[in-house]
């Protein structure tokens, strides 16, 4: 009699058990029940699709893209700073002289403060420069950041912003640099290559229409870019345009790689390694010659 009221309470337990995981899965199931939708449109923007299935399947709401909000929260907090701080005649460019002091702003002068190759990224020209790359940068790094999660897209992302300081203080090495278009670009550089490697598994027109929108708005961007490193007017901010061609290249090496290894570890990749190589290679070359040749130590 005792062994068998023992396996009855045993049997009890176990159904216990059983109800409480059943119950705990129903509220997971049911907090990602909105999300569902959410993953479907966006394995479909940034996954081929042989890899959409594998997302779906472990496609969570969890973490949430902390690193692309946070660097947009960020840049927008610098660009208040600075415009309600500093007396500024209008936002739509901001007053250089009045900012070029900024501790964060890329400047030939203050080369040595070394961490003016990343910091450059907060401080914008103006309401336009830093709503277009918060644009840019949400519209697509929010997607890509649920994809590959923060450390891929922040390792990308942050790969644009020094590729972009150090060639500008190369190509253009008498020029300030402010703004967050090396990571954007990188960030775009990265999924446009994707889409390319990966036409044939999207439908033709989709395809199409993704890679002439980015066509467009990277044109258009640029544009801005030259406008304002050309423009006549020698009281507007004249910074470097470097920063979006060194950008793009490094999300065509560098991110599309890690956003083709999604459901890999991209450091076994040997095209990972090849490109760090290179990159690196590229630094090298840059700091030497800020050290040795470049015309801003005259």
């Amino acid at each position: 009699m005792e062994l068998e009221s023992l396996r009855a309470e045993e049997e009890r337990e176990a159904r216990s058990q059983e109800e409480e995981k059943g119950e705990e899965e129903g509220r997971n199931r049911a907090a990602c029940l909105s999300c569902d939708g959410l993953h479907a449109t966006v394995s479909k923007w940034m996954l081929p699709e042989d890899s959409r299935a594998t997302y779906l399947e472990r496609a969570n709401c969890i973490p949430p893209p902390l690193f692309i909000l946070g660097i947009s929260v960020a840049e927008v907090v610098v660009f208040i700073y600075y415009a309600v701080s500093k007396p500024q005649s209008q936002w739509l460019t901001l007053d250089w002289e009045s900012n070029q002091n900024s501790p964060f702003i890329y400047r030939p002068d203050k080369r040595k403060e070394a961490w003016r190759f990343l910091s450059y990224m907060l401080v914008h020209a103006g309401i336009e420069h830093i709503l277009g790359n918060l644009f840019l940068q949400l519209l697509l790094g929010i997607p890509l950041e649920l994809v590959h999660k923060g450390h891929r897209v922040g390792l990308v992302y942050m790969a644009g912003v020094l590729a972009g300081s150090l060639a500008s203080s190369v190509c253009d090495p008498l020029q300030g640099l402010v703004g967050a278009s090396g990571g954007v670009y990188a960030l775009i550089g990265g999924y446009f290559m994707n889409i390319l490697v990966n036409f044939r598994e999207m439908i033709p027109l989709f395809g199409v229409v993704r890679l002439l929108s980015i066509l467009l708005i990277v044109g258009t961007d640029v544009g801005f870019a030259l406008y304002r490193r050309f423009i006549p007017d020698k009281s507007a901010p004249q910074v470097s345009f470097v920063a979006h061609i060194a950008g793009g290249l490094a999300g065509m090496s560098i991110g599309y790689v890690i956003f083709s290894c999604f459901d890999k570890n991209f450091i076994k990749d040997p095209r990972f390694w090849v490109c760090i190589i290179a990159y690196l290679a590229f630094v090298v070359f840059a700091v030497l010659f800020n050290v040795f040749f470049s015309p801003a130590n005259q």
